[in-house]
């Protein structure tokens, strides 16, 4: 059996670029927790709030209930549900999964190759995060499913997707916005050498997107983390979006963050390239979060 191929392949919802990491979701969890307990089994109504603060803060914008993935994982082969009556999962009707005492776990023949190869749990930990979600969030996302791939020291030579990034994408984002953040303006050096800039791609890469420059933004690390988060975005005209998610009380994030919106970006300059209106809509409907604030005044 080829457990990652299984897992690069997992069935999925998709139209237009929709997001539905809801499986993804769940598989990581899953293997966090096997890497805590490989004999543990998951009780629905004792995760079922982890599993929903997973889809609400690396989810779609719209809100999903963790009954889905819970269910339909299964069909993958990577998943098995029981009930108090036996096996199989009761469906996905919240009330049912709850009262029936509702339980999963990884599939039997996936935790007797996870016993024979400890690496194979990081290698698919790996193919999951490349695949789904942008490598500004992976650390984070690793630490909220308790997971630690790390300790396998073959899961980067995994070729997980099957193109391969464009490594010139960086330098060419950050020489079309001269090296400054497009939110902020920061454009500190240490040396001669640009420090704390990134190459943010819009429309995520590994949902598609592509290494393009109208599909980049020079940002700082801060807001680069915020931008994948859906704290930030940008909207028509090419203005920056804040969501009225984003709740911060000090006079930094005030200046760094919530006095940001409604301001046009910076840059990039004449003759290259600004975000492309498709990539923008993409980011604004698949990661943005809520409602924007209304521009800063003042």
């Amino acid at each position: 059996m080829d457990w990652l191929e299984r897992t690069r392949t997992l069935r999925q919802w998709a139209r237009n670029g929709t997001r539905a990491p809801h499986k993804p979701l769940l598989l990581l969890y899953a293997l966090g927790r096997y890497q805590e307990d490989a004999d543990g089994e998951l009780r629905y109504s004792a995760v079922e709030d982890d599993l929903q603060r997973l889809l609400t803060e690396y989810g779609p914008p719209h809100r999903t209930s963790p009954a889905y993935p819970f269910h339909h994982l299964v069909s993958d082969g990577v998943w098995e549900v029981r009930t108090d009556r036996g096996p199989g999962s009761p469906g996905t009707v919240l009330r049912d999964l709850r009262q029936s005492g509702a339980a999963g776990r990884l599939a039997p023949d996936l935790r007797a190759a996870l016993d024979r190869d400890p690496g194979l749990l990081g290698r698919m930990a790996r193919v999951l995060l490349d695949q789904h979600f942008p490598p500004s969030l992976h650390g984070e996302l690793c630490e909220a499913v308790g997971l630690d791939p790390e300790p396998v020291g073959t899961e980067r030579r995994v070729s997980v997707a099957r193109r391969q990034r464009d490594r010139r994408m960086r330098e060419s984002v950050l020489t079309a916005y001269e090296y400054r953040c497009a939110f902020c303006g920061y454009d500190g050096r240490f040396g001669t050498a640009p420090v704390g800039l990134e190459a943010a791609h819009v429309r995520w890469w590994a949902l598609g997107g592509p290494d393009d420059v109208d599909n980049g933004l020079c940002l700082c690390a801060l807001h680069h983390k915020l931008f994948d988060k859906g704290a930030l975005g940008v909207g028509d005209g090419l203005r920056i979006l804040v969501s009225q998610r984003f709740v911060g009380h000090s006079a930094a994030a005030r200046d760094q963050v919530t006095a940001l919106a409604g301001r046009p970006l910076l840059g990039p300059r004449p003759g290259t390239s600004p975000v492309a209106d498709i990539h923008r809509d993409w980011h604004t409907s698949q990661v943005f979060q809520g409602a924007p604030r209304p521009a800063a005044v003042g």
